[in-house]
Order: C-alpha cells, then sequence, then structure tokens
C-alpha cells in the first residue's frame, strides 16, 4: 500500500460501524470533541468490571489524546485501502472498544511491563502465569475477530480474558522481559480456540517420562559390557505385525477411530490470537509460537496454526500479504520485509532497528564526543507510534501465588484429568492432582498422583497405584528420620533415606517374613544386613496397641566391603546369625589370586539355668576352612575371644533390628492418626509428629 498522506480527510474517523463523511461547513473543533469520545455499545463492560460510571477509569481509558486522534485517522485511512485492494479478506482487528466505549488502536494496548519478579523474566514463567491466571471467554461468533479488547489491568482485575486479551497480557509481560514478541491474528484449529484438550496428552505426564528417561541414562555405565546383538529377521518380524495387525478385533480400531480428531466443518474459519517471539532478543535463536491460552509452546510451522491475518508489537501493525493456503508451513517471519508484510505505520521504528541503534550509539560513543561541536543532521521520520494509553501494570506477590481463579482450575486431557489448587486452599496442603484413566470415558482409575506444599510432615508427592494397590509418597529434607521415599502395598514396603543418618541408612526393603536393608559410608563397611523372621508368624500390618518386636528373629545375614587396614583372611566379607539354631558363621574377604575364601563356623555354648549349669567352650564348636595349608590355625584362646566378640555383635545387631521395627511401627502410628488431620504449618504443632 502507498505512504500514508496527511490530509484532511485523515482527521475524519468513523463513530460507528459505518464510515461516513462529515459535512466541510462543521468546526474543527466539533469534530476533534467527536474524535476524543468516540464510543461504541458496551455490552461486556459492566459485567467484567462492574463499573457505574467511566470516571473510575483513569482519563487515558476515556479520551484520546491528540496523537491518538491522527493514528486513527491514519488506521482508517489504511483500513480503506486494505478492503479496497483486498476485497475477499476478513477485515482486520485495529480499532477495537476498551473497557470504557472508546476506540483503540491495538498497538497502544500493548504496554511493555518489567516486573521485578524472578518467575516472569523467562517466557515459561511468563506463560505459565497468564494460563493460570486468567479464565477463557469465547468469541462471539469464533469465527470473527472481537469488537472489544480490554486493558491488560482491566484484564488483571477480573481473570477473565478472551484469547485476543490473552495474548495481550502475555506479550505485554514478555515485551517487558525483553523480548521481541508480536500478537498475531489468525486461524487455529477449534480445538485450541475453545481450550480443548481432552485429545492431548496431559504434559506433565511427559515430563516425568523424561526424567524418569534422563535418571536412567545417567545411571548407564559406558564400562559396563554391552550384551549381544540378538540376531532376528526383520522380514520376519514385519510378517508377524502384519499378521497381528490383521487380527486388530474390531472394537480396537472403533476405539482408535473414536481418538482421532473429528471433522470439522468450521476448519479454518476458527479466529485465534496467540504470541509470536522472534529470534535475536534474549538468546533465542529461532522463531517460536506460544498460545498463551495453555503456555504451552509451538514451532512456527506447526498443524494447529492454520493462517496468520496481522500482527502487532507496541511499534507497529503488520498485515500479513504471505499466502496461507497450507498454513504457516511456509511463512516468513520477516516484518521488513514490505513483499511480504505491509506495515499500517511506514517509516516507523521497529524492534530490530532500536536494538541496531542502540548497539549502534554505544560503539559510537568516544565519536560522537569528539565531533560535538558539528552539528547533526536532522533526517525526516515517520509518524511515530504514541504512547501507550495502559496504565502502568503491577502484578502483586499474591496474585502470583495464588494464581488460580477462584482458588482452582480443572484441566481434562486425554485419559487423564489435571486439578490445580491454590496454595493454602485445601487443608492438607495439596496443590496439584494428576487423575489418569484406562479409557477415554474417563470411568476406570488407573493412577492418582498428589503434589503437596507447606506440610509439617515434609510430604511432597503421593501415588496412588489403584492396578497394583501401591502408595508411593516422596519427602523433602527435614522430616523425622530422615526419610525420603516411602513405598507400600498390602505385603510389601520399601524406604529409601538421606545420608544425614546416624547409623548410615539409606534404604529399607520389607516383605512377607524379610527385611532387607542397604547402607552407604559405615566405618564397619557394612553395606547390606539381610533379616528373615520365623515363618510361622504371618506378617501383617502392625497394629496401633500391637507391639512391632513380636516377630522372632530366624537368620540374619551382613555383608562387609573390603577393610584394606587388614589381611584378607582377617577381614570379614560375610556372617550369618543363625539364631534358631544358635550357630555363628563367618566368611572371610578373598586373598589376592585365591579363588575360595577362608570360612568359619560357631555353635553358641549354651548359658546358665536353674537347673543347668552354663556350657564350656570346646574346641569342637568351632569348624573351618583356611585357604592356606602353610599357615598355622589360630589358638583355642584366640578362638574363643572370637566367639565372644560375635556374641555382642549379635545381641547388638539384633538391638538395632528391634529398633528398626520400632521405628516403622512408630511410623505407621503417625501416619495412621495423621492421614486426614490438616498439614498447614503452624508454630503450635507437636514438633515429635514432623
Amino acid at each position: 500500500m502507498e505512504t500514508v498522506q496527511e490530509s484532511d480527510s485523515e482527521e475524519q474517523v468513523r463513530g460507528g460501524q459505518t464510515w461516513e463523511e462529515e459535512d466541510d461547513d462543521e468546526e474543527p473543533t466539533q469534530l476533534e470533541e467527536t474524535l476524543r469520545h468516540a464510543s461504541a455499545p458496551r455490552e461486556r463492560l459492566s459485567e467484567n468490571l462492574n463499573l457505574e460510571a467511566d470516571d473510575r477509569c483513569p482519563e487515558s481509558y476515556r479520551v484520546n489524546s491528540p496523537d491518538e486522534i491522527r493514528l486513527l485517522a491514519i488506521v482508517e485511512n489504511f483500513q480503506l485501502q486494505y478492503s479496497h485492494l483486498c476485497p475477499e479478506r476478513k477485515p482486520l482487528l485495529l480499532c477495537p472498544v476498551n473497557e470504557c466505549g472508546v476506540k483503540k488502536f491495538v498497538s497502544m494496548t500493548l504496554r511493555p511491563a518489567p516486573t521485578a519478579s524472578t518467575e516472569l523474566f523467562t517466557w515459561e514463567g511468563c506463560a505459565s502465569f497468564v494460563a493460570d491466571f486468567l479464565s477463557l471467554d469465547l468469541l462471539e461468533p469464533p469465527v470473527d475477530v472481537p469488537r472489544y479488547l480490554f486493558s491488560s489491568t482491566s484484564v488483571l482485575q477480573s481473570q477473565r480474558a478472551t484469547c485476543f486479551e490473552f495474548a495481550t497480557l502475555l506479550c505485554s509481560l514478555l515485551l517487558g522481559a525483553h523480548y521481541d514478541a508480536y500478537c498475531v491474528s489468525g486461524y487455529a484449529v477449534k480445538e485450541m480456540c475453545l481450550l480443548d484438550q481432552s485429545l492431548q496428552e496431559c504434559p506433565l505426564l511427559d515430563t516425568e517420562v523424561k526424567t524418569v528417561t534422563s535418571e536412567l541414562q545417567r545411571q548407564e555405565n559406558k564400562y559396563t559390557v554391552k550384551p549381544l546383538r540378538e540376531l532376528k529377521s526383520n522380514f520376519v518380524t514385519q510378517q508377524e505385525k502384519k499378521k497381528q495387525d490383521a487380527a486388530l478385533p474390531q472394537k480396537q480400531k472403533l476405539q482408535q477411530e473414536s481418538e482421532q480428531r473429528p471433522a470439522d466443518p468450521l476448519r479454518g474459519l476458527w479466529v485465534h490470537c496467540w504470541v509470536l517471539v522472534l529470534s535475536g532478543s534474549r538468546s533465542i535463536r529461532e522463531n517460536f509460537f506460544i498460545d498463551p491460552l495453555t503456555g504451552n509452546s509451538y514451532r512456527t510451522d506447526d498443524d494447529n496454526f492454520l493462517g496468520v491475518e496481522s500482527v502487532w508489537n507496541n511499534l507497529n501493525y503488520y498485515v500479513n500479504m504471505q499466502d496461507c493456503r497450507n498454513g504457516c508451513t511456509d511463512m516468513v517471519y520477516d516484518l521488513e520485509d514490505l513483499k511480504m508484510w505491509e506495515p499500517v505505520l511506514f517509516g516507523a521504528t521497529s524492534k530490530k532497528q532500536l536494538i541496531l541503534e542502540v548497539a549502534k550509539k554505544k560503539g559510537s560513543k568516544l565519536m560522537s564526543r569528539i565531533s560535538c561541536d558539528g552539528e547533526e543532521e536532522v533526517q525526516p521520520q515517520g509518524f511515530e507510534m504514541p504512547r501507550s494509553w495502559v496504565s502502568y501494570m503491577t502484578i502483586p506477590k499474591k496474585d502470583l501465588e495464588n494464581r488460580l481463579p477462584g482458588g482452582q482450575k480443572v484441566i481434562r486431557y486425554r485419559k487423564a484429568k489435571l486439578e490445580k489448587f491454590a496454595p493454602y486452599l485445601k487443608p492438607d496442603g495439596l496443590v496439584t492432582r494428576l487423575t489418569t484413566y484406562k479409557d477415554l470415558d474417563c470411568t476406570e482409575v488407573l493412577t492418582v498422583k498428589e503434589w503437596y506444599q507447606h506440610r509439617n510432615d515434609h510430604l511432597e508427592r503421593r501415588e496412588v497405584n489403584k492396578v497394583d494397590g501401591s502408595t508411593t509418597e516422596r519427602f523433602s529434607r527435614g522430616r523425622r528420620f530422615y526419610l525420603l521415599f516411602h513405598r507400600y502395598t498390602d505385603t510389601h514396603r520399601e524406604t529409601e533415606f538421606s545420608c544425614a543418618r546416624v547409623d548410615n541408612l539409606v534404604r529399607r526393603v520389607e516383605s512377607p517374613g524379610e527385611m532387607t536393608e542397604l547402607f552407604e559410608g559405615r566405618d564397619d563397611f557394612l553395606y547390606i544386613r539381610h533379616v528373615i523372621f520365623d515363618r510361622h508368624v504371618e506378617f501383617s500390618e502392625p497394629d496401633v496397641d500391637a507391639g512391632p518386636d513380636d516377630r522372632p528373629l530366624q537368620k540374619v545375614v551382613e555383608r562387609f566391603h573390603r577393610n584394606k587396614s587388614k589381611p584378607a583372611n582377617e577381614d570379614v566379607a560375610e556372617r550369618v546369625f543363625l539364631l534358631a539354631e544358635r550357630r555363628i558363621e563367618v566368611t572371610y574377604h578373598l586373598e589376592d589370586h585365591r579363588f575360595i575364601p577362608s570360612k568359619r563356623s560357631f555353635i553358641k555354648p549354651r548359658e546358665s539355668t536353674e537347673k543347668k549349669k552354663a556350657e564350656d567352650f570346646t574346641p569342637d564348636m568351632v569348624s573351618g576352612f583356611q585357604v592356606d595349608p602353610s599357615e598355622k590355625p589360630p589358638e583355642t584362646l584366640i578362638l574363643y575371644r572370637l566367639l565372644v566378640n560375635l556374641m555382642k555383635d549379635e545381641d547388638t545387631v539384633v538391638h538395632q533390628i528391634r529398633g528398626s521395627q520400632k521405628e516403622r511401627g512408630k511410623k505407621e502410628r503417625k501416619w495412621r492418626t495423621r492421614l486426614h488431620r490438616p498439614q498447614r504449618p503452624s508454630p503450635s504443632e507437636d514438633p515429635d509428629l514432623n
């Protein structure tokens, strides 16, 4: 289009839906007054803001400044030329009505909003805040651009917005964070416009899968022996797959067809507004889209976006002149290319030009000081965008924390339901609940995952698996007994601890009749202890009044790492306490160039009773195998002292096992008594319950 020329016709702006020329005899002052208070019907004003009078709004909301009047005339001229040159295209969103009923240019509705909050310093934080903080008002009709566009300050107060107001708030935050961001008016798929995510996978599930995969990759050792390659015919595999596909039941085929996106008669007509972030600022290397309704990012060639009418920021407005028959796949976002993008303000400074000018001024600072006496040549510039009419936006810390409308939000995904709650809304500290289902109708529950905050017992996450009946709990550091992880079923229990425990216990696994404890970094080099209880005593969940140490011990196996300060034939590798048989077996570490370790077996003498005296120690109570036959066997006194030390160690081990059982019983009683108690932090809470 041609460059806009200043003339008397530019001062004429339509006040309603049709543009009519004013009479030549009308005085300019009357025309300016008409333009200054240009208004339109207000259908949403009282519903969203409950305004009794326009006086509650700042003056810039209710009155157009002289620069704004001139800008409206330029935009009106541009709209007439656009309608004449492109009659087949839909009308552009140029001058919608604000909350005070005054027409405002869309670029002036954007106001960069810098913030000191670290949560809003990245585009991910800004997008997440906007998606959580606002509720969607659907466009009516959904195939036309809206007539109203409220300011971001009003949207922050009402917490309700259309997709265009979503994008306006998000773009303002991104501009304040120094991103090269633009609002995009175009067309998208029906599900994106209606915020229907029932056919999409929950992003929280994708994040968990990536986390587990990264942990597995981190645990892999590159020095481990790789397994042999499995020799299998690709042809046979393909034939088996074809047979399986041919034998697929008709019910599964119908289910797969129902999961696909249904046909939409209005495809390509659903109007939507999103945000474009161009590369070059904030270390952004590639252009990408952000859907403000969900906060998700997309590639610029994503299939969900079907066309672009225009883009704008706080400096200019650009109309797309490219063909969008193939969606946004082949589009180029070089806004300075006049063959592809038509600006409303020709010659106005763009974001890229501002960045280049700032860098140029910094580089030529010294030269400007030297040539300061010379007169600078003033070059004519085009009409620059006036200052935004929107007031300065401030987002309180309270809104950042309690960002959900009404304190909670429910999002339905494919076979999943995500519930978000504001902090301190639930008495148990629940902030997020993710429920996964087996079917698309969401009738059969598979798992329930819950995230918590601000609990005295330091519980962060709980997962209940309805299939195998297991419950998994994760805790933050600071809980009593240094508990970090807890998984239990009706018969099995697994717990993990931090390395801050005095006994260096890091993991405990309990099953019917058995208990295994793993240690790290102990001074005695113990790393595993396996306990077998009497099989005749049935394993059951301990009752509140039942003793935790009622099960008699049958066998205890302990294994130790190598202690280099001792000879191998004196360094214990494994010791087995057979309490029911009154026997102790000791296995020592392997010596160098040996294949069999040394072993000893002791039979404990019986203690004294009222009828019999204590049994004396004899050499027959010791049997063993010595690898080196040339070594002299130990004397009887040395073996006796060794047995006495082993018996003392046995008593210590039994005491430690009973302590583990009491610890487990104490945890069980606390979990049962505090299952439904409020967990908000309170100074009056009993510290022993933490």
